[in-house]
Order: C-alpha cells, then sequence, then structure tokens
C-alpha cells in the first residue's frame, strides 16, 4: 500500500469498540479477520454473490467484503462470535448443529445471521420466506433442506 496512509477509525463490533489503524481501502471483511482476528467471518469469492463473509450491521445482513471498513464506522457490527452470551451458544447456533445443518461450516456464519436477521425481523416465517432470506448463501455441502429446517425450528 505504497503511498497510501493508514487512518484510525472506530468499529463497534460485537457490542465493544475498536480503535484500529488501518488503510483506507480495506474491506471490512479484511478488518474483522486480520486486525480483530474475528475468523469465524469466512472469506469466500470477495465478490458479494457467495454470502460466506454475511455480518449483521444495524440488524440487517450485509456482505463485508464489499464494505470499506471505513465506511461500518458509526454501525453496530454482530459478526458470529457476538451471538453466544456467556459461552452459551444463541437457539440458532445450536438448532444447526441439531438439525445437521452443518457440514463443512464454512457457509454457516453467514446462514446464520441470515436467519437471525429474517427472525427479528419475522419470528414466524413460512419455509418460502426462509429460502428467500437465504437466497444470497450459497452452501455446497447440504442441499439447504437441513438448513431451512434449523431456521424454521428457531422460529418456535
Amino acid at each position: 500500500m505504497k503511498g497510501m496512509k493508514k487512518e484510525l477509525i472506530t468499529l463497534r463490533v460485537n457490542n465493544e469498540d475498536y480503535e484500529i489503524f488501518t488503510y483506507p481501502n480495506k474491506t471490512l471483511l479484511e478488518v474483522l479477520r486480520e486486525d480483530l482476528m474475528l475468523t469465524g467471518t469466512k472469506e469466500g469469492c470477495s465478490e458479494g454473490a457467495c454470502g460466506t463473509c454475511t455480518v449483521l450491521m444495524d440488524g440487517k445482513p450485509i456482505r463485508s467484503c464489499l464494505m470499506l471498513a471505513v465506511e461500518a464506522q458509526g454501525k453496530d457490527i454482530t459478526t458470529i462470535e457476538g451471538l453466544s452470551e456467556d459461552d452459551e451458544l444463541h437457539p440458532i447456533q445450536k438448532n444447526f448443529i441439531e438439525q445437521g445443518a452443518i457440514q463443512c461450516g464454512f457457509c454457516t456464519p453467514g446462514m446464520i445471521l441470515t436467519a437471525k436477521a429474517l427472525l427479528d425481523e419475522n419470528p414466524r416465517p413460512t419455509e418460502d420466506d426462509i429460502k428467500v432470506a437465504i437466497s444470497g448463501n450459497v452452501c455446497r455441502c447440504t442441499g439447504y433442506a437441513k438448513i431451512v429446517k434449523a431456521i424454521k425450528e428457531s422460529s418456535k
């Protein structure tokens, strides 16, 4: 990054404020993984097409590979690490495990955060609502049936 200067930014991630010196062209995904060591957020396509880098920003799912970290200032960011409380998994996380909705686990953080956003907005989604919500998240292992079932179970 020759010729480019780092900037001091403040990010609110998982209810904690972080001051980070970073390059202005660094993505939120890169800062989460490389600077904050929150590696639950995965890098897939780096083009916003696969959903593996999904985090919640002010409660809405966003692709962290498409957003510059400097643009995320003043927003409330939640990563998969921010869902559990006191070493207790979030109910959606538990349901993904219980329903066998995880295989390789690569898409799982993005799927779970997308599911959380859906359930926060619509606590009783139909199967079609769930399919539409996760349509931007690619899973190459499960065929989606178990993922849909886990999200449906989480709505109960």
